[in-house]
Parts: C-alpha cells; sequence; structure tokens
C-alpha cells in the first residue's frame, strides 16, 4: 500500500540574532533570537493541534459529542542528563462536560492516534494529566 501525504509544511530557519523562522505559505512569519525557547514552543503548539486533532477522531469514533471545546498546556521541557540534552513533555488536557473515566480514555487514544505521539514515542519522556479547566 501507498503511502498518501495528507499534510506537507516547509519552513525556512536562519539562525543568529536577527534569526527568523519563514513557511513557505507565509502564514509563519517569526523573528526567533538565540538563544530563545521558541523550538520548544513552537514544537509545543504543533504536536497539541495535531493531538486535538486526534482527540476529536477519538471522540468520533466511540461516537461521542464533546459539549465543549477540549484544551491542552503542553509544556516542552529541554532537560540535560550525563552530559547530553534530551526533551520531555507534559500534556495537561481539559475535557469540559465528560465523565473523568471516559475522558482519562480520549486522551489515552488520542496519545495512541497523533503522529506526532507516535514520532516521540519511547524516545522523550511524556507525561498526560487530564485536568479540570481553571475558571477565570
Amino acid at each position: 500500500m501507498t503511502a498518501k501525504t495528507i499534510f506537507s509544511g516547509t519552513t525556512r530557519n536562519v539562525s543568529g540574532p536577527d534569526g527568523f523562522a519563514l513557511s513557505n505559505d507565509g502564514l509563519l512569519d517569526i523573528q526567533i533570537s538565540e538563544p530563545h525557547p521558541i523550538a520548544e514552543n513552537l514544537f509545543g503548539a504543533a504536536w497539541s493541534a495535531c493531538y486535538m486533532g486526534a482527540l476529536g477522531l477519538a471522540a468520533g469514533q466511540r461516537k461521542i459529542s464533546l459539549p465543549q471545546a477540549p484544551s491542552v498546556d503542553a509544556t516542552i521541557d529541554v532537560v540535560m542528563e550525563g552530559g547530553e540534552f534530551f526533551l520531555r513533555a507534559r500534556f495537561d488536557v481539559a475535557i469540559p462536560g465528560i465523565d473523568r473515566e471516559v475522558a482519562q480514555q480520549l486522551i489515552d487514544t488520542a496519545h495512541a492516534i497523533c503522529p506526532y505521539s507516535k514520532a516521540v514515542h519511547g524516545n522523550i519522556a511524556v507525561e498526560t494529566n487530564l485536568v479540570e479547566l481553571a475558571l477565570a
């Protein structure tokens, strides 16, 4: 079976004090001075966006209608251990209006579906937590 590309993105990055990242479609155009945790922020944003899509797919597969939009706070850490750099991730996921047990099942299923989660599986420590949405 031949793989079918669903989405593709190309970004040019230039380093240095006047560094920047620019996507071919122009939707991403940001200044990136070094050092800055922008890479971790962008990775967290991209991964969590994909994860939200996987969460919606997981709910759809179980014929669950999400009464409110779920959210995720993604934290990507760069850590040093034994003189080497590694990534670590934590996803704090809120799925309002859904039973906690069902929500946890959706979180676990989404993590198994998400291509980003699959890409890092076994390569970085990943923690997913079901959290309550804080009231503003």
